[in-house]
């Protein structure tokens, strides 16, 4: 089949088609003699796993591990392991968006709870001097986030505020 209904049946235009088979994700289509490609059927299954994986928040370089060569030889253990993996990758995430969340939501609290009579600077200096930041990452690339304090922690005297989660 042609890349144009190829793109037409996986909804992927050909730009990304070309570009997966760059890459090795899908097989490289023989030429006819006019040049043109044509794909054989199974590539409509590979593109629909490509596009499904990466939906599911596989990376290119995850997905090139996983898919074999053959699709009628995958490794059971293999692909039950990678998505066993990713959902434990999920659910990290999901518990740092909650967190994260909340720390925004406490430190919008903070900011919305500024008395009529306090200028807008002043309140910003209590919301930060009252506020902890924490180091993020464990690759490199560390980030500080800012914490709402809840004025319940006792602070030590010329000791900055840190916290962990």
């Amino acid at each position: 089949m042609k890349i144009g209904e190829l793109a037409h049946r996986t909804g992927l235009a050909p730009s990304r088609i070309r570009f997966y088979e760059r890459i090795g994700l899908l097989k490289t289509a023989e030429r006819l003699d006019n040049g043109y490609r044509n794909y054989p059927e199974e590539s409509v299954l590979a593109l629909r796993l490509i596009a499904t994986g990466q939906e599911a928040g596989f990376s290119l370089e995850e997905l090139r591990v996983l898919l074999p060569n053959d699709l009628a030889n995958w490794e059971r253990g293999t692909l039950l392991g990678a998505l066993r993996r990713k959902v434990e990758e999920i659910d990290a995430m999901q518990v740092h968006l909650v967190q994260s969340k909340a720390n925004l939501v406490g430190l919008m609290s903070q900011i919305e709870s500024k008395p009529q009579e306090m200028d807008c600077e002043t309140n910003a200096q209590q919301v930060l001097s009252n506020a902890r930041f924490i180091e993020l990452g464990n690759t490199g690339s560390r980030k500080r986030i800012l914490l709402p304090s809840s004025g319940n922690e006792k602070r030590r005297p010329g000791r900055k505020r840190t916290g962990e989660f």
